[in-house]
């Protein structure tokens, strides 16, 4: 067996986080304080970043899909920034192999021995830019790194960085030299959020701001206190009806004619893995930390349905000859699946400060 070795660098030195969140403040504030630095350099991109920060928080990876230019890379940068951790950017080409990302062996005569030397991964933050631009095997020497968060050279595992988050773009409208990602390396990616071009008035804000000294963050958090932060929103509450509402989303997507969608059996080919389960669930208490809950509520699920399943949904010939998206697919399921109630009537050991959760 692979001796777990970790990786070397200052990413892994320094203290042992806290035991309790009073050590780095409240969290809720600290998040708010953090999306608010990030908006000083992103205009009008406000859900992609709050998106990016919950798939940070979630402990997962975030696939952003958009048009060149509207400041995916930016956004990501920022980020790193901010929250103090290590950035490195990855452009994805056709000739790139994967020793160049996770790093190769190297052979010395002098010593007869071989070195390794680590790839650019080990870092904190990882931009996988453009990432359909590279091939199938340099796509898939990404699959250890994202699923076990470490990577195995000449026998040795080297752990990466922990929190450690790979933040990948793709351009939808460009499809000449492009390599689709295959299904297992969608559903490593916990979202993917599809932006768009920003409206007039942020156009405005952006010429405003850019057109003369560049906007600059300032760092607000550290790797410690993030990884407290994944930990207060692991203790967030989520009851068991909402953690059902969960569960019949996504079967509905692989026996939707069991859950009043019969007219999906001839969409879907493939439904959505239990990666979507344990990601909504990550992804609500996340959403529910920043809003200043220590409770999920089922439109927290209904916020992030479609950025947790759209991506690993296929759909048959059929439907992509009709013009379906997987998209569509979710709001369909999001119409016919009703969530539980919401009853306020004072305090609840289940659900948390004031809010009862009761059947629909």
């Amino acid at each position: 067996m692979a001796e777990a070795t970790p990786a070397p660098g200052p990413e892994n030195a320094g203290p042992a986080p806290p035991e309790t969140s009073e050590a780095v403040g409240d969290p809720t504030q600290l998040l708010r304080a953090t999306l608010q630095e990030i908006s000083t350099v992103i205009v009008g991109q406000d859900q992609m970043v709050e998106r990016i920060l919950i798939a940070l928080v979630a402990k997962g990876h975030c696939l952003l899909e958009g048009v060149p230019g509207i400041a995916k890379t930016l956004a990501v940068s920022t980020l790193a920034t901010v929250t103090g951790g290590s950035f490195t950017r990855l452009q994805f080409t056709p000739d790139l192999v994967p020793s160049d990302i996770v790093g190769t062996r190297i052979y010395h005569p002098s010593t007869e021995q071989f070195d390794v030397e680590l790839g650019p991964v080990f870092k904190n933050f990882v931009l996988a830019d453009e990432i359909n631009r590279a091939p199938a095997k340099v796509q898939s020497s990404l699959l250890e790194v994202m699923a076990e968060k470490q990577v195995s050279l000449g026998g040795t595992t080297y752990t990466l960085p922990d929190p450690f988050v790979v933040i990948a773009t793709q351009n939808p409208v460009e499809s000449e030299g492009v390599y689709p990602l295959p299904e297992a390396q969608r559903d490593r990616f916990l979202m993917k959020v599809e932006m768009t071009h920003p409206r007039a008035h942020e156009e405005m804000e952006i010429l405003r701001r850019m057109s003369t000294t560049h906007p600059e963050a300032h760092q607000l958090l550290d790797p410690v206190t993030l990884l407290e932060l994944q930990k207060d929103a692991e203790r967030v509450q989520v009851h068991q009806l909402v953690l059902d509402y969960v569960v019949r989303l996504v079967m509905a997507t692989r026996e939707p004619e069991n859950y009043g969608v019969p007219e999906l059996r001839r969409v879907l080919e493939v439904g959505a893995s239990p990666r979507a389960t344990l990601g909504l669930v990550a992804c609500a208490r996340a959403l529910a930390l920043i809003r200043g809950r220590d409770y999920v509520l089922p439109d927290d699920v209904r916020l992030l349905a479609r950025d947790v399943m759209a991506h690993r949904l296929v759909l048959t010939f059929d439907a992509l000859a009709d013009g379906t998206t997987t998209g569509q697919v979710v709001d369909r399921i999001l119409a016919a699946v009703p969530p539980p109630r919401v009853i306020w009537d004072g305090p609840s050991t289940d659900a948390g400060d004031g809010a009862a959760v009761a059947t629909r």
